[in-house]
């Protein structure tokens, strides 16, 4: 490869990986012929970047999870108010959920429950840590420890999430993150003020 293709090497798995989340989102069974021609590549270029569909797939879920990781170390700066920074972690983690979204429909099918656990890792370690601090302020419910109460709430928002990928529901974050405080114990009028105020223009 030379210096010149070397640079733009990047850019390229860059590009084919937009449009492998965008056409994977619209079917999840499309072709890698489609992808790169959304891509505006060859199918030997996608093959030069990805030994083919898993690999593909692999890709977009390694971005994922780097987003997941950076979005979980902000939230966990601590602070003394769990309840923002449950509605901040939750609305940072919806924008990129909604981004890769079409990941939601391949977990189970090309990813695996390990896989998934592994990318999810990161998120749902700071949402426990910030459960346990919020329980331990009594404003979030404690019927449940943290651990089982954070997976609770993470299918709570995953489950959204589907219903805006299926065309059921359309959300830009903020009802979906007033929903998952109140599912945690946060009063409605609380969890509504807390959301408007890290979204005022919404």
């Amino acid at each position: 490869m030379t210096g010149r293709s070397s640079a733009k090497a990047p850019a390229t798995r860059a590009r084919i990986l937009d449009a492998a989340r965008r056409e994977l989102g619209r079917d999840p069974d499309r072709s890698l012929g489609a992808i790169a021609e959304a891509a505006g590549v060859t199918r030997r270029t996608i093959y030069a970047h990805f030994a083919g569909r898993a690999a593909l797939v692999e890709g977009l879920a390694a971005d994922a999870g780097e987003a997941v990781r950076r979005a979980s170390a902000v939230a966990r700066a601590p602070t003394p108010d769990a309840v923002t920074s449950l509605a901040r972690l939750v609305l940072t983690l919806w924008s990129v959920g909604d981004r890769y979204r079409t990941l939601i429909t391949l977990a189970h099918r090309d990813l695996g429950p390990d896989r998934v656990g592994a990318l999810l890792g990161p998120a749902r370690d700071t949402v426990a840590g910030i459960l346990a601090h919020g329980q331990r302020q009594g404003v979030f419910h404690t019927a449940l420890p943290p651990g089982p109460l954070g997976r609770a709430l993470e299918a709570h928002v995953l489950a959204l999430l589907d219903s805006v990928n299926s065309g059921r529901w359309t959300d830009d974050g903020t009802a979906a993150t007033t929903s998952a405080l109140i599912s945690v114990g946060v009063g409605p009028d609380l969890a509504a003020t807390t959301v408007h105020r890290l979204r005022p223009s919404r």
